[in-house]
């Protein structure tokens, strides 16, 4: 929950799937007041997770490595081996659970309150981003929490999926179905292109837009929506609205004007909202970047085989990878804020601003899309923008990504394989310590291999292979009481 927000009722689905007591220490209905176009908005601002997924995604990737030596901050060491994680500690699974359920209610009560009130047609921004937010939860939910729904015509998708929730609670224990894989996907799309068209119809007055679902931010999200789904000309078509499709300068300036900033500044611009290429940026109570010391983190191998490792285009990516000391290296990105709760004690919560969708990320959306497409020109204009903005030094006469050198660096004789391999390695270095490599390892059943350091210094490999259970995160225990059944071990 957005500590600078109003509250809301709080007997919702959050109190239900988490059994926190901190629900029962306020009001404990709202809706009432929930009677202008203003208080919807303001309850909007909630909508959205105050947790983030950072830590399980990376852990569970191959973003990540036994060092050896370093803390052992829980969750990660249990993480690492992809165990089951009882609790809802900091960056846990369970609490990222709890946060999308919570932000889910808002959008519940939001839209509860514009079905029950003649707003007007101001209100209509306001609900498109209140549908897009939940699909935008449930999405993140169901490719955590679910098996991955498979894009192959004919697949069943049949697996269980997530609670769908729909509606605010108005009964203190509920029972929830987790439907399946497909319709959770059928109501996140249901959600998704309703949301789009009234987002794209109205002119919604943001304080400060980048923390709400804009129409740039939503057609972000649909891109990615849509590369899970292989509808790849709708990824193409929603990229295209963002900025007219035209994403020149507005990429994460890595080599320029980062570069110029110097490492401490360029972290400190990164996730501000001011940057043309944050679309959604989101508050969170995270822990996160306390951990570049945690044993099972980036390690030499990580930050010099594949943060600083040779790519398609023929040159390494520029990046602010730093070390702490060997065997402990970052990637520099992420700059806590400390939010105070007792001045005179300086306690309080360790928060980070994340960027959760991003104009580079859509950009190889688009580009892998038209790889699909068999288009090939304009995969690699959008393959050749992204290293422009990435390659130290940037010379398109050598640097420049052919089908042909695609093809030769990973082996292949396939124009379309090799494009789209080049577009994983430019996001897995691209976006490195941001959470997004998880989804393309669940999305191309990528096996994921992580070393093991036992005591006596010997090192052995273990593997997450596409069909093993454990790529599903465990519903939370407390999930139980609503009746939700656990995922299969």
């Amino acid at each position: 929950m957005k500590l600078n927000t109003i509250k809301y009722i709080l007997l919702s689905s959050a109190f239900l799937f988490s059994g926190c007591n901190k629900y029962l220490d306020h009001e404990p209905d709202m809706r009432a007041e929930i009677n202008t176009v203003d208080k919807v908005k303001r309850l909007i601002a909630s909508a959205y997770p105050g947790r983030n997924s950072l830590a399980m995604a990376e852990t569970y990737s191959d973003n990540v490595e036994d060092k050896g030596v370093g803390d052992l901050y829980q969750p990660v060491p249990s993480l690492y081996e992809w165990k089951d994680i009882i609790g809802d500690d900091t960056d846990s699974p369970t609490s990222y659970w709890n946060s999308c359920y919570e932000a889910i209610a808002a959008a519940n009560h939001a839209l509860d309150a514009i079905e029950k009130n003649d707003f007007g047609e101001a209100v209509l921004p306001y609900k498109g981003e209140a549908l897009v937010a939940r699909a935008y939860c449930h999405f993140m939910l169901v490719n955590y929490f679910a098996k991955v729904y498979d894009a192959k015509p004919g697949a069943s998708n049949d697996s269980p999926g997530i609670p769908y929730v729909k509606e605010p609670e108005t009964v203190l224990i509920k029972n929830y179905d987790r439907g399946t894989v497909k319709s959770t996907y059928d109501n996140i799309r249901q959600d998704l292109e309703e949301g789009l068209a009234l987002l794209d119809a109205g002119n919604g007055l943001w304080d400060v837009p980048k923390y709400h679902f804009t129409p740039e931010a939503a057609h972000a999200f649909a891109t990615r929506f849509y590369l899970f789904t292989a509808e790849w000309q709708k990824v193409v078509d929603n990229a295209n609205k963002i900025f007219g499709g035209n994403f020149t300068g507005k990429l994460i300036p890595y080599n320029s004007t980062f570069k110029a900033m110097g490492f401490e500044s360029a972290r400190t611009a990164f996730a501000k909202a001011e940057q043309p290429y944050n679309l959604l940026i989101t508050e969170t109570y995270s822990g996160y970047q306390r951990w570049w010391n945690n044993r099972y983190a980036m390690g030499i191998n990580v930050f010099q085989n594949i943060y600083n490792g040779m790519t398609a285009a023929g040159a390494k990516l520029y990046n602010f990878g730093v070390s702490y000391g060997a065997p402990h290296y970052t990637t520099y990105l992420w700059k806590e804020f400390w939010y105070v709760t007792n001045p005179t004690a300086n306690t309080g919560y360790p928060m980070l601003m994340v960027p959760v969708l991003i104009t580079d990320e859509a950009l190889l959306n688009r580009a892998e899309a038209y790889a699909e497409l068999g288009n090939t020109n304009n995969a690699l204009a959008d393959l050749n923008l992204f290293a422009s903005n990435r390659i130290n030094n940037y010379n398109p006469s050598t640097h420049a990504v052919t089908a042909a050198k695609a093809k030769e660096f990973f082996e292949v004789a396939d124009e379309k394989k090799a494009l789209v391999e080049t577009t994983l390695q430019f996001k897995q270095i691209g976006f490195m310590s941001m959470g997004l490599r998880w989804f393309d390892i669940i999305r191309k059943g990528i096996t994921v291999k992580h070393n093991v350091i036992g005591n006596n210094e010997r090192e052995t490999i273990i593997e997450l292979k596409p069909e093993d259970p454990r790529r599903i995160f465990q519903i939370p225990q407390e999930a139980k009481l609503a009746g939700v059944e656990l995922n299969p071990r």
